[in-house]
């Protein structure tokens, strides 16, 4: 009688290097995330000033609205409404509260809803409310989870492991990134691209194992983002842009004196971040071609995989460069409505700040992603081919 062997053991030796990367990405997150935050100045929300909470509508008092039909049918007017406090040091407290309408700040809540109300605290016990948004904390996160079980549904495994390396991923930009430039003042470009680097190793390896096909589009990914960058920073200086010529870098100045954060390198760290994800697509996708294609027929040299592997990109990079382009074009979108309104001369458009920032951000994620495609054609091809080299020699050698 033959007698079984336990695939548990195997198993968890094949899933060791996922084991091993998810163990060190958790201790260098807290590490670092203990080292960022510590000394950290936060306000007291329990003491004087404003703070944000949720609220119950009880009772709508009075409705001093109407439909204004020049501005697309909102309301515009007042209400008076009386509120019950959920959340916060004054949960329980019934109050009222005026909740002005306009065309811009525009919370018509009925009986029942829940709001987001600004509680403003004089002194101890002595506070005014005002009306802040919805509600939608619940909402947001019931559909990150809709999205979560989406993906695993459909992806299984594969979905498990991708919501894990995505999860990861978010919290080393968030909770590590922001407060390390932010509070340790760190210099922006280099920590973005370390941040991004290793973040990308980590999923390549949650994803895949440690395998050529994983750390082929790793070394592709992270080439293919840092000449993206470096695109991004030669024309920068080029055309005179930098993180001051951005929206938020009145507010940012006063935080860099504050806690020593550099704001003109911030510019290319949003475009190193943003071009994250979609070079790393396109990169496992040639890398995974070009393994199946050698798997498929071991006889193939390094020239035919490599141009196999261009032949797929030139394929993939078209449409992944579109999908760039529009993501920041989709994002201006109110403002080339604005530009096309005003009937903004050519000179005056093209001179502007938006302009510059908006082509140099398009362009270098799409470079990013079209030179991805030679590098992890040409890293694959060489590291598969000397992997074949060697297994004749040693067929030769038998």
């Amino acid at each position: 009688m033959q007698k079984q062997t336990n695939p548990l053991p195997h198993r968890i030796r094949a899933m060791m290097p996922q084991i091993t990367a998810l163990t060190l990405s958790l201790i260098l997150f807290f590490a670092l995330y203990a080292y960022a935050h510590t000394g950290r100045s936060t306000f007291d929300r329990n003491g004087i000033g404003i703070a944000y909470e949720t609220a119950r509508v009880l009772e709508i008092l009075e409705d001093n609205t109407e439909i204004d039909p020049d501005t697309e049918n909102v309301r515009r007017g007042s209400q008076q409404l009386r509120v019950e406090i959920l959340t916060g040091r004054y949960a329980g407290e019934e109050q009222e509260v005026t909740n002005y309408l306009s065309a811009m700040y525009n919370v018509y809540p009925a009986v029942g809803d829940k709001i987001s109300i600004s509680i403003n605290t004089i002194e101890e016990g002595v506070y005014s409310l005002s009306v802040y948004n919805y509600s939608r904390d619940l909402l947001i996160w019931g559909f990150v989870g809709f999205f979560a079980l989406i993906l695993v549904l459909v992806g299984r495994k594969k979905g498990f492991q991708a919501l894990l390396s995505l999860g990861i991923t978010v919290a080393f930009v968030l909770f590590l990134l922001v407060p390390l430039l932010v509070q340790r003042g760190w210099p922006t470009i280099p920590t973005t691209m370390g941040i991004v680097a290793f973040t990308m190793f980590v999923s390549y390896v949650i994803l895949d194992g440690v395998t050529v096909k994983s750390m082929v589009a790793m070394a592709g990914s992270v080439g293919g983002v840092a000449l993206a960058g470096i695109f991004a920073y030669v024309a920068a200086k080029l055309v005179h842009i930098s993180g001051l010529n951005m929206d938020e870098a009145e507010s940012l100045l006063l935080t860099a004196a504050d806690h020593g954060l550099k704001v003109r390198g911030l510019f290319i760290c949003g475009v190193l971040i943003a071009s994250e994800g979609a070079v790393m697509d396109i990169a496992m996708s040639i890398s995974s071609a070009i393994s199946e294609l050698h798997d498929v027929n071991p006889d193939r040299t390094m020239l035919q995989l490599f141009q196999s592997g261009m032949n797929i990109g030139r394929d993939a990079m078209g449409t992944m460069a579109n999908t760039l382009v529009l993501a920041f074009a989709g994002a201006s979108l109110n403002m080339m409505i604005f530009i096309y309104a005003y009937d903004v001369s050519y000179i005056q458009l093209m001179n502007t700040d938006f302009v510059a920032i908006e082509v140099i951000r398009g362009l270098a994620g799409s470079l990013g992603i079209i030179l991805t495609v030679p590098l992890v054609a040409a890293l694959g091809s060489a590291l598969l081919g000397k992997k074949k080299a060697g297994d004749q020699k040693e067929r030769r050698g038998k």
